[in-house]
């Protein structure tokens, strides 16, 4: 899989989990003491995040790591 492929589908992914609980962008940006336009890079695939960043992200959505990166 190519590094774009795999960024938007981790995107999408982090769409899924979110939605699932019924929150915005701006409720997960809170929830894991981030910005909504870095949220918003993340979903559509426009930023190649760490892995301390999508921890910090799985946590603010109340997930595991690896259900955050399983697709």
């Amino acid at each position: 899989m190519e590094k774009d492929a795999f960024l938007k589908k981790l995107g999408k992914q982090i769409i899924k989990v979110r939605e699932q609980k019924g929150w915005s962008q701006s409720d997960l940006a809170r929830s894991c003491f981030k910005d909504r336009q870095s949220i918003e890079r993340l979903e559509n695939g426009k930023i190649n995040p760490s892995a301390f960043y999508l921890y910090e992200v799985s946590q603010g959505l109340e997930v595991s790591f690896k259900e955050l990166i399983s697709f």
